[in-house]
């Protein structure tokens, strides 16, 4: 499908919307209280995220919170206050709450040890209102995904794993810091098969430093050849002001915005011709696969693992710099392991970071998830003239149309979902913090 590119309408930085409002309105002043309220107000099924912010190898572009796990007691001290703040939270839970889903992310989850992780995960069941057979995710990190971890990954019951790929071009894998040969990656998929994983997921990038367009079809063949189940294609956010370890990275060879914007295009061309379903703005999936049967039938949502089938309305993050989403509240834990490790010591939960969303808020919020997981959202009430000032460029280039309250974003307007829901998102308009761009 052939994308117009309208380079203005591109221009400006915008979030990936993972939450509303998003993470550069968190303020202090949310707290344990916060927490406790909102934990308490919990009903039925809900979804745990438990975040291990240590790598084996920090790799230059990641936006991660993370750290080298270098130091094992380190790695040990952190541990013990994730215990402790998984005990905690097990005593703030009403009774009718149960746990349907696991995430495990970072950072990367195989920093750990698999003993340690089989430990993580008793310590879930020991403290935590899970189901019987939980649906349970992991990222890995290839390069320290030992076999051992085939064992792990099946007794504690993974079905749902991602892969950071990257690249599989040697010389950009250089460019990133992340080398990690193709044997690697045939290996791992192996490994997770045989343990049982039934969605793997592999994520890739355009727009790094001397990427060419050749390079990408190499890595998207490769991926479909190894027969990911789901593919999270992001364009590369070059942001060192914000993450110095960026720093390292030749910004001189970076592709512009014109062969940023072609190589999403073409890779999106690649993958729904390979038969994946565009789930979104940048993700694919095989048709069966959970997430594209929720994008068929209209159940896709959005949260801080980005697109998903989870319906839950209650997301706790559990661990350093987790984020923890209720309907009237994210809240965000202390970032420094350090002063986390404190806290938690001291019997406090660790949230530091958030903000309440008001009525207004949650209004907005519906209407951007719409638009990013539909294509199309209830706009009725939200079209100030403001508003509709911003929303002219796009309607006038038949980027998106309006009938009635229904705004819907054109099928060949894939590239500006982003921007769209920008429109309806008033903290942007006067905000200068610098997000990604928006292709």
């Amino acid at each position: 499908m052939y994308w117009p590119h309208y380079p203005e309408l591109l221009a400006t930085p915008v979030p990936r919307y993972t939450s509303f409002p998003t993470a550069a309105e968190f303020r202090p002043g949310i707290g344990p209280a916060d927490m406790a309220e909102a934990i308490g107000n919990a009903r039925g099924d809900i979804s745990l995220y438990v975040h291990i912010p240590f790598c084996e190898k920090i790799c230059w572009y990641c936006g991660c919170n993370t750290a080298a796990a270098n130091r094992a007691q380190r790695l040990a001290s952190y541990m013990d206050a994730l215990y402790a703040e998984i005990a905690l939270v097990g005593t703030m839970l009403p009774a009718d709450v149960r746990i349907a889903r696991i995430a495990f992310g970072g950072g990367s989850p195989n920093a750990l040890a698999p003993a340690q992780f089989e430990h993580l995960f008793a310590q879930l069941r020991d403290h935590l209102p899970l189901v019987a057979d939980p649906v349970v995710s992991i990222e890995l990190d290839p390069r320290s995904l030992t076999d051992d971890w085939g064992d792990t990954l099946r007794h504690i019951g993974a079905t749902h794993a991602s892969l950071g790929v990257q690249t599989f071009a040697p010389h950009l894998q250089e460019a990133i810091g992340r080398v990690q040969p193709q044997e690697t990656i045939s290996r791992s998929v192996e490994l997770l098969r045989d343990a049982g994983i039934t969605s793997l997921n592999f994520d890739l990038m355009y727009g790094l430093p001397g990427q060419t367009w050749d390079d990408l079809a190499e890595s998207l063949a490769l991926t479909v050849q190894h027969h990911a189940d789901r593919i999270a294609l992001f364009g590369y956010a070059h942001v060192p002001h914000m993450l110095p370890r960026q720093r390292r990275i030749d910004d001189s060879q970076l592709p512009g915005q014109e062969p940023r914007f072609h190589m999403a295009e073409r890779g999106y061309a690649f993958l729904t011709g390979a038969g994946y379903r565009a789930v979104g703005f940048d993700h694919f999936a095989l048709p069966g696969d959970p997430l594209a049967r929720a994008a068929e039938e209209g159940r896709l949502h959005r949260n801080f693992q980005g697109f998903t089938d989870d319906a839950s309305e209650v997301l706790l993050g559990i661990g350093a710099s987790a984020i923890s989403s209720f309907p009237g509240l994210l809240a965000q834990n202390e970032k420094n392991t350090g002063r986390y490790r404190m806290m938690l010591s001291q019997g406090r939960h660790p949230a530091t970071l958030g903000v309440h969303r008001a009525t207004a808020d949650m209004r907005r919020g519906d209407a951007i998830v719409a638009l990013l997981c539909h294509g199309r959202a209830n706009v009725g009430g939200l079209l100030d003239p403001d508003t509709r000032e911003r929303l002219e460029p796009f309607l006038a280039r038949d980027l998106a149309r309006i009938d009635g309250r229904l705004l819907t974003i054109a099928d060949h307007a894939v590239p500006y979902a982003r921007s769209i829901a920008a429109v309806f998102d008033p903290y942007r308009i006067a905000s200068t913090r610098k997000f990604s761009t928006a292709i």
